[in-house]
């Protein structure tokens, strides 16, 4: 094939591979949410499937280089055969447990039911890049590697925009498996391209030296950072919106991007963008780290932008340090090692050995000392270069000035003293100080760790040091904090729970979302009207246990909790006393809700009370039409569903509605807004009743006239398991 027809061949074949392995991860995410549950955890497991997958293809791409040129063509055509009969893709049929490790059963389920697919387009573009460069001597391959990444990023974006909006999960498997016929084609064509000869010897044409273990280290710690903290910056975004594919895109799709500029042949945007990044770190680092709970959106664009800066600056770094063209599958698979490691270290790791998200600033610390630096201006030079004694006495000019910010900003600031006006004095000083210390990797990291200790590290770490404040499992971090008149516990940067303290009286007193005059505390208080003495009560989402203490004698109460973690705060700990006070022998059932409510018998229950969120995230799988089927089995004919939707980020009375209609319920909302007799523990909430008994919402209207039908709208598409967006949900301006 000409030269002029091989380049857009091997261009487009790498593009389509590309795109087709990033639209299958948050695809395959979607199609799991019902069976895996919605913990933003199970995407950063599904990520480091992913990551152990790509290093087994960049790894088999690699060895393959030991064969003729002819001979890689032909096995690995045989190896996209072999994985096409796992086509159509999809998730195999499993009976889990709904108390199985997620842990463990998210990467062996996703590993058994696309791992082989996965692993033979993963492949596809160290290898199709080492053919290219077989066909034509003259090419650079490296410009390949960009096309890949941007590839990937379109996969990415692609999905949440127009393929999920688009069609039904159906739809999508059948186009994905289409997509994968038609690049086995194109790699057909690129393997025709291929010069003819024997075997080959192993790396038959490397001639240029080969990389020292102390490059190959280097090439390894460049991949290892941006890849954990993209997973770490993932964990942050998904935990305080929704854990959906639009969300979880972001971080991975920004991280590709950076890929593409940093290996792109035009260098410009690369380079100006590796100048600013330190400055970028010195200015939302030490800001992320100490949180913004009070404006999270803020805090998650500044955590987004953070990232890339920094991954187009480390990957800057291993495009400046690549190898010839003949080292091109050691290098990216010294890379895919790298990433992996990132990942086992963010999503495996960091959860068992830290009690917050340490691993954030560690990589962020790591990502200041590793990134490529230059002085700013000539005089700031002739401090550090040129001579031994001034560079010495200006490191140690640096640490005396940091050591003291640093302490003044301990001591001086409150507790809760986030962003107050000594951490914005503070700032200005770290910054000019930090402006000097940009070339000097020493005194630049000096300056970062300072930052990432003042401004957030310190107090993270004191909280730590509390016994009991702090606890991390799979499905999140959770803090409970408090003094004499109250103690609350906080998932994230969401409050759950708020116990008054003082007496067994204020004890016992329904706080935050749950006051008698929110929706739920009026269902709770009609259940003898409407159900008698003897009513069958189940919540799903234990929180603090405050619901308990509208039990009374001769009900029947079950709580449904996914995470033991939670059930030990609640009721061993001694840190609430919502259960010990009112309901000392609860039954709970640990695991999914939807898996645990599947075994329950018909009409068991009168009451279900909706509660169920990861921060401030919905678990999506508890939303759909099929859901509300459940519950509506699950109920009694004259049943009471309530169903949570406060939410800072999404607007999911739509959601709701659509469910109800479809299923036949008849619906009301009720906001609530704590007026000035009410406790300060009272929090605005937004509750929804469903029951396809009328009479039962009149009686809780009897209760508050306040209560009104729900808005629909003619142009939503329900939720299912099969189907879902959020993209019409979303609060713009919020």
């Amino acid at each position: 094939m000409s030269a002029r027809f091989a380049r857009p061949l091997f261009m487009l074949t790498i593009l389509a591979g590309s795109f087709l392995l990033f639209l299958v991860q948050p695809m395959v995410a979607r199609m799991a949410l019902p069976r895996l549950g919605g913990a933003s955890a199970v995407w950063n497991s599904a990520m480091l499937v992913y990551q152990a997958l790509l290093l087994g293809g960049y790894a088999y791409a690699h060895w393959l280089g030991r064969l003729s040129p002819r001979t890689q063509g032909m096995m690995h055509l045989g190896v996209l055969l072999v994985a096409a009969l796992w086509l159509p893709i999809g998730l195999k049929a499993m009976d889990l447990s709904p108390t199985a490790q997620p842990a463990i059963w998210v990467p062996y389920l996703l590993g058994i039911s696309i791992g082989p697919l996965f692993f033979a387009i993963s492949a596809q573009a160290p290898l199709l890049q080492r053919w290219f460069s077989l066909s034509r001597a003259d090419a650079n391959p490296y410009a390949l590697y960009a096309a890949s990444n941007f590839g990937s990023f379109a996969g990415l974006i692609a999905y949440p925009l127009f393929v999920e909006p688009g069609m039904a999960l159906y739809g999508q498997r059948i186009l994905w498996s289409s997509g994968y016929i038609l690049v086995a084609l194109l790699v057909a064509l690129c393997a025709a391209t291929l010069p003819r000869g024997g075997v080959v010897a192993a790396e038959p044409v490397a001639v240029s030296p080969p990389p020292t273990r102390g490059r190959i280290a280097h090439w390894v710690l460049l991949a290892f950072v941006p890849s954990g903290l993209m997973l770490a910056t993932s964990t942050l975004i998904t935990t305080d919106i929704v854990a959906m594919p639009l969300l979880w895109v972001l971080p991975l799709g920004l991280y590709l991007l950076s890929f593409t500029i940093a290996f792109a042949t035009e260098r410009m945007t690369a380079d100006i963008q590796t100048r600013i990044a330190p400055i970028g770190l010195l200015l939302f680092g030490g800001l992320l780290v100490g949180g913004l709970s009070a404006i999270p959106l803020l805090g998650a664009i500044m955590a987004l932008a953070l990232l890339f800066l920094l991954s187009v600056a480390l990957h800057t770094g291993l495009y400046r340090i690549r190898p010839e063209p003949d080292r091109l599958t050691g290098f990216y698979l010294a890379m895919s090692v790298g990433g992996a490691l990132g990942g086992v270290f963010a999503a495996l790791i960091a959860p068992l050995v830290f009690d917050w998200t340490y691993e954030y600033p560690i990589l962020l610390l790591l990502a200041g000392i590793l990134m490529p630096q230059k002085y700013l201006i000539g005089p700031v030079r002739r401090l550090w270069e040129g001579n031994t004694q001034r560079g010495r006495i200006s490191l140690y000019c640096v640490a005396i000035a940091v050591s003291g910010l640093v302490a003044t900003v301990i001591t001086l600031s409150g507790p809760t003293d986030s962003v107050g006006s000594i951490q914005q004095v503070a700032l200005i000083v770290m910054l000019c100080i930090g402006l000097v210390a940009i070339g000097s990797r020493r005194a630049f990291g000096i300056v970062m760790l300072g930052s990432l200790i003042a401004f957030g590290g310190y107090h993270a770490v004191r909280i730590s040091l509390e016994p009991g404040a702090r606890t991390r499992s799979y499905f999140g971090i959770y803090t409970v904090r408090g003094n004499a008149t109250q103690r609350k516990l906080a998932h994230g940067t969401t409050v759950h729970g708020t116990q008054l303290r003082g007496s067994s009286d204020k004890e016992r007193t329904p706080t935050a979302y749950y006051v008698p005059g929110s929706g739920v505390g009026q269902a709770m208080l009609a259940l003898p009207t409407l159900y008698g003495a003897r009513a069958r009560v189940g919540v799903v989402g234990l929180g603090a246990g405050t619901l308990a203490c509208y039990a009374r004698p001769g009900q029947d109460w079950r709580f449904y909790e996914i995470d033991p973690t939670v059930v030990r705060i609640a009721r061993d700990t001694g840190q609430f006393s919502f259960l010990s006070r009112c309901l000392p022998n609860p039954r709970i059932v640990l695991g999914d809700a939807r898996l645990n409510l599947v075994r329950e018998h018909d009409a068991s229950l009168d009451l279900l009370a909706l509660d169920a969120f990861s921060s401030d995230s919905v678990p999506m799988h508890l939303m759909t039409r099929e859901a509300f089927a459940l519950y509506g089995r699950v109920l009694a004919p004259r049943g009471l569903l309530l169903v949570h939707i406060s939410n800072r980020f999404l607007d999911l009375e739509p959601v709701v509605a659509a469910a109800a209609r479809d299923g036949g319920w008849h619906a009301a909302k009720l906001a609530y807004t704590p007026g000035p007799s009410d406790t300060a523990a009272a929090t605005q909430s937004l509750w929804i009743a469903l029951s396809r008994d009328r009479q039962a919402l009149r009686v809780l209207k009897t209760y508050d006239a306040s209560w009104l039908p729900v808005k629909t709208r003619p142009d939503f598409t329900p939720w299912t398991d099969d189907y879902s967006t959020i993209l019409p949900l979303l609060k713009v301006g919020r």
